[in-house]
């Protein structure tokens, strides 16, 4: 099939899904992206902006659009002639605007909410990362359209869940750096430095750990942004003598070394709709300590692999800091991973791309048929 794929906010998980997937593909793709740049601002041009690119393309060029949730997708087929609003279209929602976490309520621009809306009843199929995301948002959004005046729409909802599919993503499962050998236990954050990952409880837990033991080493990177929790520079100064990596990475090599050297890789988040920087840092061989909520479960397949619980906490910084106490110890006895160093691994390959891009193509396949 031959595939016209449009990301608004060519960034992060976004860039992350799209270059695995078009690059194992049998499908033929060409790619219209636009960077990472001022979301909103994205959001509300970037159909009309892509309208724009396109209308010197003929439609005989592709079988299907795909976007991202970042697309006005109604308003972009509106903009376009007949023979492109007859294309298939499929939506990837890596995320949504209703159930995405702000610090405050009043921040949050309804209006995105309804561009989320109107571009899952435009397209064909709606994809979600996740189960998690998938029922969490379709039931929110019943809530959210109840309160309205009147037309509350909620009919539409059914209409969304009804043509809706959970796709995971693929995650990168190529890392070339070894574990040291040392005995202090070496701890990785991988989220963004925002409020909605809670670094406040990752750095409370790694407060009662150094008065425990020293024995340990921290990783503290991730994507950075001008108004970081003001927790990370109190952080830098109170565990100076335990960092080895802080701040965002500047190359994908030396993200990737920094997983691979990692022991341990900690989640305090609030907000995840699936996790992919997290599944990168198990697939490289880190022990990972999850709370247990959001997408983790799914993720990590609890409720059918029971060996999984080990790698969760009950989400409170008391039974992470204890988790963590825990695995230096075993680390210190040289006796992390028990004899069994792909234990998590094991959990979590069925997300590298090798296995997953045959799901994807298939979909699209499938949606071809349904269309004949």
């Amino acid at each position: 099939m031959k595939i016209l794929a449009l990301e608004p906010y060519y960034g992060g998980s976004h860039k992350a899904f799209l270059d695995g997937w078009i690059k194992k593909s049998k499908h033929s793709w060409k790619l219209l992206a636009l960077d990472p740049y001022k979301w909103k601002w994205r959001m509300r041009h970037s159909a009309v902006t892509f309208a724009e690119q396109i209308k010197d393309i003929s439609t005989d060029d592709f079988d299907v659009i795909f976007c991202s949730d970042m697309l006005n997708l109604a308003e972009f087929a509106g903009l376009l002639p007949l023979s492109w609003q007859q294309l298939p279209k499929v939506v990837y929602f890596h995320e949504n605007q209703l159930t995405y976490p702000v610090r405050f309520e009043s921040e949050r621009d309804y209006q995105f909410v309804f561009t989320n809306l109107t571009t899952a009843l435009a397209a064909d199929r709606v994809w979600f990362n996740s189960a998690f995301h998938r029922d969490e948002f379709l039931n929110e959004l019943i809530k959210f359209l109840k309160r309205m005046p009147d037309y509350q729409l909620v009919e539409a909802v059914e209409e969304i869940r009804n043509k809706s599919t959970v796709c995971w993503p693929g995650v990168e499962s190529e890392f070339a750096a070894e574990k040291k050998s040392d005995s202090a236990l070496k701890i990785l954050w991988v989220g963004r430095w925002e409020h909605d990952k809670r670094p406040e409880d990752f750095f409370k837990a790694l407060k009662r750990l150094k008065k425990k033991t020293h024995n340990f080493k921290i990783n503290v990177i991730g994507e950075q942004f001008r108004d970081s929790p003001e927790v990370f520079g109190w952080a830098k100064e109170y565990f100076a003598e335990h960092i080895e990596r802080w701040g965002h990475q500047p190359s994908k090599e030396q993200y990737l070394q920094t997983l691979g050297e990692s022991d341990v890789v900690v989640s305090t988040a609030g907000h995840e709709f699936f996790g992919i920087a997290i599944v990168e840092a198990i697939l490289a061989g880190a022990w990972p300590v999850l709370p247990e909520r959001l997408a983790y479960p799914e993720v990590m397949g609890l409720t059918v692999e029971k060996e999984s619980a080990e790698f969760f906490y009950d989400g409170s910084v008391k039974s992470l800091a204890e988790k963590l106490i825990q695995l230096v110890h075993k680390k210190a006895k040289g006796d992390l991973w028990a004899g069994d160093d792909k234990k998590a691994i094991r959990l979590v390959e069925k997300f590298k791309w090798q296995n997953r891009v045959k799901l994807l193509d298939d979909e699209i396949d499938k949606l071809m048929q349904s269309k004949e």
